[in-house]
């Protein structure tokens, strides 16, 4: 309905010219009394037009004709909202529209033709993912299935980096476990990798080689088994999530292939970089950043800016029209100087959504859990999904605007009541497929002949969510915002359990329960193609 309010507000552009300039915004009211949506245009336009608010409100609507099909009546309310009420029948038309399309439902061919790179997790292989990871991972697939879902054609990459001194502290770290196994007495440094996966791995390469390792360096093959056994178990965990990404692009191609000193000469040649005290810098502050940048140390080892910057770079080159980042806050002050270099050497960085996450703190027994991956005192991924299960992680994980910090309870994570809003959504989607059954065998079949007969106040109610499904699919997937889809799932599930609790299938006249059960039939593919999007299941049973 957005959408064709929207187009008929567009063809008033011509009437109105301040329109185009002014944002149109349309909202739910809070009382059914103030109609099914609702914009305060004439408020916005007030100003600009130096006329009362209400005034301009009926100059709109004395210029426009809505379809009575769709629109049954028009209200000026307050200062100057336009309240808009749904034609009971328009409502009813959503139900043959979901059975119709099914598991398609809530799909749109938007974007279609448009490719899209979702990089997420991006974690080196240093150790296992952490809860921390998971938000990330989690978020990052359900965005890239969002995008899927408006049209795009979408690419989930990989970025990581197996050199430098983290990798070089890994193989070492093996190294000296594997030392000790040999019996010798090592001095394990605090800022070496602690955890029982080192170990591990120093015990497999002890079982494969007995004393034969004992004179090799850190970065042969004790650096190289550990990051194939370690990437092995981070692609492991993910799996078991269900995420599965198409690119793993390393850091090191970047250097190889020479992307990284084809781009130190770009930055020579526009001028945008110089030389001090043996580094070389970014001319940052030419950019509009407050400061300069090294992306060159003295050492001669570039900072994290330039081989960010090279690897955009590819990106822009394979051809995307829409490039997401997702890092967790601590890159929130870093990110901008990439967009500042990109945008220095024309690309366009309209194309770049950065998105930024919280970190996430785990509650167990009503105490925090403190982490720290260095001194291995964390909870991993694999733990967290054995204890709760995959689809618990994946919605909690989705839950939560990326933006707000977030405390992941696990005692509420593992209850099976309606307090956990994964069992209150898979129960509803579950007692809907046990109504369905049981009609089944009174030989009732859904009908969509007589839909103008669902006229309670849980019907309608239950219609007026399921029109909002494929709006609130593009509006998630344009703005982002998985946790968009939790907000409408778990209202399409309270509104249905509230249907259940008043108005009965079974021993209703003929036509209302077949009119109800096509209605609950629809409800049912929007909860399940809904926990699609999230990655979580919609099972049939409970």
């Amino acid at each position: 309905m957005k959408e064709y309010l929207i187009s008929v507000f567009k063809e008033l552009e011509t009437q109105i010219p301040e329109l185009k300039e002014t944002q149109l915004i349309f909202e739910i009211p809070k009382s059914e009394l103030h109609g099914d949506l609702s914009t305060n245009i004439a408020m916005q336009l007030a100003k600009k037009l130096r006329k009362n608010p209400r005034e301009v409100a009926n100059d709109i609507l004395s210029k426009i004709k809505f379809d009575d099909n769709l629109i049954s009546k028009v209200e000026i309310a307050g200062a100057g909202f336009i309240n808009f009420f749904f034609n009971p029948n328009y409502l009813t038309y959503i139900i043959p529209k979901i059975l119709d399309k099914k598991d398609n439902f809530g799909k749109s061919e938007k974007y279609s033709g448009k490719k899209a790179n979702v990089e997420f997790v991006s974690a080196n292989p240093t150790g296992p993912l952490t809860v921390g990871h998971g938000r990330n991972a989690v978020i990052g697939d359900t965005i890239a299935n969002l995008l899927e879902w408006v049209g795009y054609k979408v690419d989930r990459e990989y970025y990581f980096n197996n050199a430098g001194r983290q990798m070089r502290v890994l193989g070492d770290s093996v190294r000296l476990r594997y030392l000790e196994l040999l019996g010798e007495k090592v001095d394990f440094p605090e800022d070496y990798y602690q955890g029982d996966y080192i170990k591990d791995i120093a015990q497999k390469l002890f079982n494969e080689y007995s004393d034969k390792l004992k004179n090799e360096s850190a970065e042969g093959i004790f650096k190289e088994v550990a990051e194939k056994e370690i990437f092995d178990d981070i692609k492991k965990t993910l799996s078991s999530l269900n995420i599965n990404h198409k690119i793993f692009y390393n850091e090191k191609s970047l250097y190889d292939e020479g992307n990284i000193s084809d781009l130190l000469k770009v930055f020579e040649q526009k001028n945008l970089s110089y030389h001090k005290d043996g580094a070389i810098w970014l001319k940052l502050t030419s950019l509009g950043q407050e400061q300069d940048k090294v992306i060159v140390k003295s050492t001669g080892e570039p900072t994290y800016r330039l081989p960010d910057i090279a690897y955009h770079i590819t990106k822009f080159n394979r051809g995307y029209d829409l490039i997401v980042d997702l890092f967790g806050s601590d890159h929130a002050a870093t990110y901008p100087d990439v967009l500042a270099a990109l945008r220095a050497l024309d690309y366009d960085t309209e194309k770049v959504k950065v998105l930024i996450h919280q970190f996430v703190t785990i509650i167990k027994d009503g105490e925090i859990v403190k982490m720290s991956t260095r001194k291995a005192n964390y909870i991993t991924l694999d733990e967290l999904i054995d204890e709760v299960g995959k689809d618990v992680v994946r919605y909690f994980f989705n839950m939560r605007n990326i933006s707000s910090h977030m405390n992941f309870d696990l005692t509420l994570a593992k209850k099976q009541s309606d307090e956990n809003p994964v069992f209150y959504l898979q129960y509803a989607h579950a007692r809907i497929c046990s109504i369905i059954r049981t009609v089944e065998n009174e030989n009732l079949k859904p009908s969509i002949e007589n839909l103008d007969l669902l006229k309670t106040e849980e019907e309608k109610d239950l219609l007026k969510k399921l029109n909002r499904f494929e709006e609130e699919v593009l509006m998630a997937a344009e703005n982002f915002e998985a946790h968009r889809i939790c907000f409408y799932l778990e209202d399409l599930a309270a509104a249905f359990h509230k249907f259940y609790t008043f108005r009965r299938i079974l021993g209703s006249e003929k036509n209302i329960a077949e009119a109800r059960l096509a209605l609950i039939i629809a409800v049912k593919t929007v909860l399940k193609n809904g926990l699609t999007i999230l990655g979580v299941s919609a099972p049939e049973k409970m």
